[in-house]
């Protein structure tokens, strides 16, 4: 049986996911923000602990906790997040500030405070919930964009340095799920749009509002492919789940590949010449 440390299990992917891994007989950490939290199972073991992702002493601690309780975790998932949306020019730096500490700070305090205890077990997989966002942003996400593609950044690199030590990563980019992520309890917007930013952050905050409650991706079915993902052999460093998020990251990867060459020229016209 697999034991797991996962942050946010008080809703959306992240309850998803600690359900399906008690379905499976496994044994959760789960992390909440505040107050009880309950999770009906029929198999597994729940363990809640109650963390506020913003301390950073806290959210260290925690993992302590987790492995005090378990002994060995086999997996941690830095799932705990929320987003930030609207206009750059309009975010506070007390909206930026708390928005990295959360899905930022938190997520590389737990990686930190695991690791040598990872290391000394010889084994361990490390999942980051991400997003789409952090690979192709759309407009109207910059600051939420800028902390995913962070997180992005942060696992491709740590899967560097931890690969000869038993520790498997994954960063997990999700496209739009049926959650309360765009909820007005969850998600935040920066202060009032500008006319200026009619055009781009109006339009855009007018479609988030309308696909809230509609989304494509299930979260149930997300959480049965991260559970098969951390039985696999050979799981993938970067995985994205959902159409949308998969048709993003395509159109992405072409605009990449075409500016790429129509400026390989000068790209190339930078280095120093033969001789020199």
């Amino acid at each position: 049986m697999t034991t797991w440390f996962i942050t946010g299990i008080s809703r959306g992917l992240g309850k998803a996911l600690a359900a399906a891994a008690l379905a499976e007989g496994d044994t959760v950490i789960g992390t909440v923000r505040a107050g009880p939290f309950e999770l009906d199972h029929d198999r597994g073991t729940l363990h809640v602990l109650n963390v506020d992702l913003i301390d950073g002493q806290a959210a260290a601690a925690s993992v302590a906790k987790a492995f005090e309780i378990a002994g060995e975790i086999d997996v941690i998932v830095n799932n705990a997040g929320y987003g930030l949306l609207g206009a750059l020019e309009k975010a506070s730096d007390a909206d930026v500030e708390r928005l990295f500490a959360v899905d930022v700070f938190a997520p590389f305090r737990i990686i930190r405070t695991a690791l040598p205890y990872l290391r000394a077990q010889r084994h361990g997989h490390i999942i980051n919930i991400t997003s789409i966002a952090g690979r192709a942003p759309t407009t109207g996400s910059a600051v939420y964009a800028a902390a995913k593609y962070a997180l992005e950044g942060l696992s491709s690199a740590l899967a560097l340095e931890v690969a000869p030590l038993g520790i498997k990563i994954t960063a997990i980019a999700p496209g739009a799920f049926r959650t309360d992520f765009l909820s007005s309890h969850s998600i935040r917007k920066s202060d009032a749009e500008d006319a200026a930013y009619a055009e781009t952050i109006g339009r855009s905050s007018a479609a988030f509002d309308s696909v809230a409650g509609r989304q494509l991706g299930n979260p149930d079915r997300a959480a049965q492919v991260i559970i098969t993902l951390v039985r696999a052999d050979n799981p993938p460093l970067h995985l994205l789940l959902g159409s949308d998020a998969l048709r993003r990251a395509r159109s992405k990867l072409d605009q990449i590949v075409d500016e790429i060459d129509a400026w390989e020229t000068i790209t190339r016209s930078t280095d120093f010449e033969k001789g020199e």
